[in-house]
């Protein structure tokens, strides 16, 4: 059994440690360009690839794999940096890390809504300057999250998370998904099968649907136009999702209170006209960076490729 597997980015210690215990493995101490991970991989005949969401694998990458390659699992729960159809048609498996970045995902998503809601980042940069004014009742206010009602947009596990999670602030749920879920998913949400329908009912909106072109910029103009006046905006899926020029179109006219922002149009190079606004809580796409979660996602690659090349079906296969 060939067991070259190539991990092309830079990788925990304990998940390059398994990884040489299991494998005769090539690891990266950086993150492969294009170039580089067609190089090695077709150097060293490779039968599995371990990529990073950051790195796309189209399909004119595909076609120039060496065919010894049986598996490309993507460290991340999106997907959109992969061929799907490309990989299918050359019996390559695809596979990504659903579930085990689900708590920390939406731990973070909590942690942007807080800090949008309670202007986090300009608390910060007052204690920063020193501080050493004193601020009046009606100063500096923000908007409280407990008793909010926050809307869902993606109502899969990690959107499920944030619910569980925003319940215990009595927030009241509501939730746009393809389909409806059942009554032991949905517990007490309000199901919408419209966005649209949904964002006049919106507190905070929370953004949990994956990167695709169903979803591409689905909150643009009209989408915030439709948000109810002082609502606030979350997102830790994807940041296709968002047409930028709209969100700064809302937040400059004051219709959008404020928004948290994990996940941006261009990475890492992200539209610096959003520092402008002392409302936007930014983080780089750090949602998974947690020691349990890194190593977990790091594992499950791992388990998929090696399920593969003993012939087995992956566990969390993409096709």
């Amino acid at each position: 059994m060939n067991n070259s597997v190539f991990i092309t980015f830079l990788s925990p210690p304990h998940v390059v440690k398994k990884a040489q215990e299991k494998f005769t493995a090539v690891i990266s101490d950086h993150e492969c360009s294009t170039e580089e991970i067609l190089k090695i991989a077709n150097a060293k005949k490779a039968s599995a690839l371990m990529v990073s969401h950051r790195q796309k694998i189209n399909a004119e990458t595909i076609a120039q794999l060496p065919d010894t390659v049986k598996i490309i699992s993507t460290c991340s729960v999106g997907f959109d940096n992969l061929d799907i159809q490309a990989a299918k048609a050359r019996g390559i498996y695809l596979t990504n890390t659903s579930d085990v970045l689900t708590d920390c995902t939406a731990d973070l998503a909590m942690l942007l809504m807080l800090n949008a809601c309670r202007r986090g980042r300009e608390y910060l940069e007052i204690m920063q300057q020193g501080w050493g004014h004193s601020y009046g009742q009606s100063e500096m206010l923000g908007v409280r999250v407990t008793g909010k009602t926050l809307g869902i947009y993606g109502m899969g596990r990690i959107g499920r998370a944030v619910a569980d999670r925003a319940r215990g602030f009595g927030m009241k749920i509501l939730y746009c998904n393809r389909q409806r879920l059942t009554t032991d998913l949905e517990k007490d949400a309000t199901y919408f099968e419209s966005l649209h329908d949904m964002l006049p009912h919106c507190d905070i909106l929370s953004l949990n649907a994956p990167g695709s072109a169903e979803t591409k910029n689905i909150m643009n103009d009209e989408a915030f136009g439709k948000l109810k006046p002082g609502a606030v905006l979350v997102n830790v899926a994807r940041g296709t999702l968002v047409d930028e020029d709209a969100l700064i179109r809302a937040l400059e006219s004051k219709h959008l209170f404020a928004a948290g922002l994990d996940v941006f149009q261009e990475e890492p190079n992200f539209n610096k006209r959003l520092l402008e606004y002392h409302n936007v809580f930014l983080t780089p796409h750090m949602a998974s960076a947690t020691v349990e979660t890194r190593d977990d996602m790091g594992y499950l690659c791992l388990e998929n490729i090696e399920l593969v090349l003993k012939g087995h079906k992956p566990k969390t296969p993409l096709w």
